[in-house]
């Protein structure tokens, strides 16, 4: 996936970027689909390739419905629609991308930093990248290594289940996994450390998270304090969100200005001295 040159510079696309950020505020509180936009952006960038360079948040997934891990997204494609049409020249890379943290934050969760630049993606991305429910350790290691994200990413990202609930007709599971399903909080990994007392859904692929000596330290450190569980799911869902997509950074023409002025200063200082020098020796 490749940046959209200059866009960073682009302040009319920056000032669309926050009034769809606005509204997708009031369209996520009022329809109360949090749920339906985390994971319409988490499978969007999900099918990352760090090989390959393949995949990712690049508004794919609009052409991909059909993929079987895809099922009921078209409710959150449609209310994207909706934005889109007010505001067309976002793309749907950013736009999905932009639904997954405004709905984060809608449902109280951490503030995760956005940058917008992705390009739209003109095609599909080949079926079976995303994460299958049914799957163990080796599995979720099979496919967030192949995104080029760690241990730590997978626990964290897992902490997402913490909003929503699974449809048999979509999973072929059904229930939420925390009695508040439309409020983001630790309580998913606080019911995981529960086991089968808490009534719960657990799907394999939660159920190894505590099952994994690896996994383990962080559910039960996430089980305890919700603020680290904040801090690490903002960092790696920034992560999942920029895989494959290089941020336009101001920053270092911000930095060559500052250097410039510096020279600038220097120069006129030193041409100063010598002038009064010379003046001084007529």
């Amino acid at each position: 996936m490749t940046t959209r040159k200059g866009q960073v510079n682009d302040a009319e696309y920056l000032k669309e970027i926050d009034w769809a950020r606005r509204d997708l505020r009031a369209l996520i509180f009022t329809k109360q689909c949090a749920p339906f936009m985390l994971r319409l952006a988490w499978h969007d960038a999900g099918t990352y390739d760090v090989k390959t360079k393949t995949g990712g948040p690049n508004g794919s997934i609009r052409y991909e419905l059909s993929h079987g891990a895809n099922r009921g997204l078209k409710v959150a494609i449609d209310f994207c629609e909706e934005i889109k049409a007010k505001y067309p020249k976002i793309t749907y890379a950013d736009l999905y991308q932009l639904a997954g943290v405004v709905a984060v934050e809608v449902s109280v969760g951490p503030t995760i930093d956005f940058v917008p630049g992705r390009m739209d993606c003109p095609g599909s991305t080949d079926e079976g990248r995303l994460p299958d429910a049914n799957g163990g350790g080796e599995h979720l290691r099979e496919i967030f290594y192949r995104m080029g994200l760690s241990d730590k990413d997978i626990v964290a990202l897992s902490g997402a289940h913490t909003l929503g609930r699974a449809h048999v007709e979509r999973s072929g599971f059904e229930g939420a996994w925390t009695p508040e399903p439309l409020k983001f909080d630790n309580s998913y990994f606080v019911e995981l450390l529960k086991g089968g007392k808490s009534g719960m859904l657990k799907l394999p692929t939660d159920k190894v998270l505590v099952q994994d000596p690896v996994f383990l330290p962080y559910v039960e450190l996430y089980a305890k304090d919700e603020e680290v569980f904040f801090r690490d799911y903002a960092d790696s869902h920034k992560k999942l969100s920029e895989l494959g997509f290089a941020p336009p950074n101001s920053r270092p023409n911000m930095v060559t200005k500052v250097v410039v002025g510096i020279a600038v200063a220097i120069t006129v200082a030193v041409i100063s001295y010598f002038y009064e020098v010379c003046k001084q020796a007529k």
